[in-house]
């Protein structure tokens, strides 16, 4: 009787995993940063004033607190694995450069 219980639900799932319709969730970790939010950062920015725009980063280096990297990677259920990047460079407290994935804004320069 055990068996019976146990052979029809495993029966009944087979077929619909091979036509794809089990469902699979997106799995999204850590920093989603949008460009409009990279084209707000200027050179000199306060790292409070970019703790303000972008968040806290998912990554600091341990040897150079003048060092921030936000990472984000996306998963979805079905598809292509999606990964970002962005580093900033601080210098005295001081926003220096804009590196990664993000392009640096065109009026980054201009400072505050």
């Amino acid at each position: 009787m055990q068996l019976k219980t146990l052979i029809l639900p495993i029966m009944l799932t087979l077929p619909l995993m091979g036509c794809g319709l089990v469902y699979k969730i997106d799995i999204p970790q850590g920093n989603y940063i949008e460009a409009k939010q990279v084209d707000q950062l200027r050179r000199g920015m306060s790292q409070e004033q970019v703790r303000f725009l972008l968040g806290n980063p998912m990554s600091l280096d341990s040897f150079n607190h003048e060092r921030w990297v936000y990472l984000y990677y996306f998963k979805p259920g079905r598809g292509e694995v999606e990964q970002k990047q962005l580093v900033l460079e601080f210098n005295n407290g001081a926003l220096m450069s804009v590196g990664g994935d993000y392009p640096a804004p065109i009026n980054f320069d201009q400072g505050l």
